[in-house]
């Protein structure tokens, strides 16, 4: 090993063990060994703040010192940027936990748990061997499993708790039977090896077929996709700071490992229909559902599980650097979004000031015309720019929701230039980042991904417009019957999670906690019927 693979590696291997080692004295209170929740919390201050700089210095090495060479890590520029992002995230969530849980007796316990969670992630970032890559993702569900029982008194918190446990081992069982499949296959376990097996179209084996669909049932689930989503909605009964790191980071693995394994993913039709059928109507569902919400935590739960849906669904497009741009801003806006979640009413009503009342019809088309104008500028710029960086060409369903998005910011907000002038910005910082975020995505041949108005393109854009569609009915003609009766069983989730929750716990029972109110947990232990709407919200 050369002296610069030897340096990459201590400085990479150094983040998961400063976490770990910080993790210590967090949670250690002996005789000889006491600390305060202060000191506590200065110990993970100090690691969040170490593995900063550590992040940094792996990424100046990679400038400097572009072929390392490593074997069981990797500093490949996408492990790289989602470690800086992992490293901003620890920043932020260790520095609003002091105000936020200082006083709590169990403030110990959670800052080593936390510690504990965000070195599996970084565990998972930086490997480049699958037994490594599994063993972090299978300590990202344990470590993770201690936050989400915070509060192992409150039912909801413990139900929750308990179907996440249960779906963590089927999506591990599930990763680990396509890593062995792989490792079979190709007789070795460092992972850009595999990958780059799959870098032109190729005849695949039946065990890579099947490794591949896994790897895509892995990513469903671990992206909290209907309709084993209801642990994701009913664990805001976590610590502010828990929900955080769970939306803003943990959650988004699933698309960081199908970004990882397109090459293999895209060359099978199988698992490339899964999570387009899957991901697809979760997105549309899980968005009309939020709709409905009032509640500002599940509306931001409902909204993780729409755009997790829709992250997905660019991966199965081969749009895998549009992918990585939704993650890195949907991690930043999620993190910021719940923990600023206390002064949401106030955030409500500023943002309503800027919002127009309800549009005349003959609004939308002058909206429409100006949003295709921008999308038609946006789309010629893009082809342009990606002929001088020979990429590949966007599929059309992407640019049909960007037109559809642009449409609806110009009809609700206030109307002006400086409407106008947003909306264009966005369009035109839409296609240059996601052409300039392609080389920390990986090279992606332009054979693999699927071309203009392929059948998978032609699903999304149908799904999209039915997103639109729907979301019009239910804004502007809430009053016909039809749509009511479509609004309450939305506002219901469709009953999808009380279906799964009754099979969970016949398949799997579980010992619940019984408050106060045990009508409400008896409503879960031994379903008799479907829960009415308004029940589930309460429930929720």
């Amino acid at each position: 090993m050369s002296i610069s693979s030897l340096l990459m590696a201590i400085v990479l291997a150094a983040i998961p063990l400063t976490l770990i080692l910080a993790a210590v004295p967090a949670g250690l209170q002996t005789r000889r060994f006491a600390f305060n929740d202060d000191q506590r919390w200065r110990f993970a201050w100090r690691a969040a703040q170490v593995i900063t700089l550590l992040t940094l210095s792996a990424i100046a090495l990679a400038l400097l010192l572009p072929d390392a060479g490593l074997h069981w890590l990797s500093d490949q520029p996408l492990r790289l940027t989602l470690l800086l992002l992992l490293s901003v995230m620890a920043l932020v969530v260790v520095k609003f936990s002091r105000r936020y849980l200082a006083a709590d007796p169990g403030f110990g316990r959670y800052l080593r748990w936390l510690l504990l969670t965000l070195a599996a992630v970084a565990l998972v970032f930086i490997s480049n061997h699958l037994l490594l890559f599994a063993l972090g993702w299978i300590a990202i569900s344990l470590a993770l499993h201690q936050l989400l029982m915070f509060y192992p008194e409150r039912p909801r918190a413990a139900l929750a708790a308990h179907k996440k446990f249960l779906l963590a081992r089927l999506a591990e069982t599930s990763l680990l039977v396509a890593f062995y499949l792989l490792w079979q296959q190709h007789g070795t376990a460092n992972i850009d090896t595999i990958i780059s097996a799959y870098q032109a179209s190729a005849a695949l084996s039946l065990n890579e077929q099947i490794a591949a669909v896994l790897i895509a049932l892995t990513a469903l689930i671990k992206c909290a996709q209907l309709p084993v989503h209801g642990w994701l909605i009913q664990v805001v009964e976590a610590p502010t700071p828990v929900s955080a790191l769970l939306h803003a980071g943990v959650i988004n693995l699933g698309g960081f490992l199908l970004i990882l394994f397109a090459p293999l993913f895209l060359q099978v039709a199988a698992a490339q229909w899964l999570v387009l059928v899957v991901a697809g109507l979760t997105t549309v569902l899980a968005a009309l559902i939020m709709t409905t919400r009032i509640s500002i935590k599940v509306r931001l739960a409902w909204s993780t599980s729409a755009q997790m849906g829709l992250m997905l669904i660019e991966c199965a497009l081969g749009m895998v650097e549009l992918a990585l741009l939704h993650l890195l801003a949907h991690s930043a806006y999620k993190a910021w979004a719940f923990l600023s979640s206390g002064s949401a009413v106030q955030q409500h009503v500023q943002q309503s000031l800027l919002i127009a009342p309800p549009a005349a019809a003959r609004r939308w088309l002058p909206a429409l015309i100006a949003a295709a104008g921008l999308v038609a500028a946006a789309w010629w710029f893009s082809v342009q720019l990606s002929a001088q960086l020979h990429t590949g060409i966007q599929p059309v369903s992407g640019w049909l929701l960007l037109a559809l998005a642009l449409t609806t910011l110009l009809v609700q907000r206030a109307s002006g230039a400086w409407t106008l002038l947003l909306a264009a910005g966005l369009a035109l910082a839409y296609s240059l980042l996601k052409i300039l975020l392609q080389p920390l995505s990986g090279e992606l041949p332009a054979a693999l991904r699927p071309g203009l108005f392929s059948a998978a393109d032609l699903w999304v854009s149908a799904l999209f417009l039915l997103l639109f569609s729907v979301w019009w009915l239910l804004r502007y003609r809430a009053h016909w019957p039809l749509v009511q009766r479509l609004s309450l069983a939305l506002f219901a989730g469709l009953y999808l999670d009380e279906w799964f929750t009754r099979i969970t716990l016949r398949l799997w029972p579980a010992r619940l906690p019984v408050r106060a109110n045990p009508k409400q947990l008896a409503q879960y232990q031994v379903p008799q019927h479907v829960l009415a709407a308004g029940r589930k919200e309460q429930l929720l």
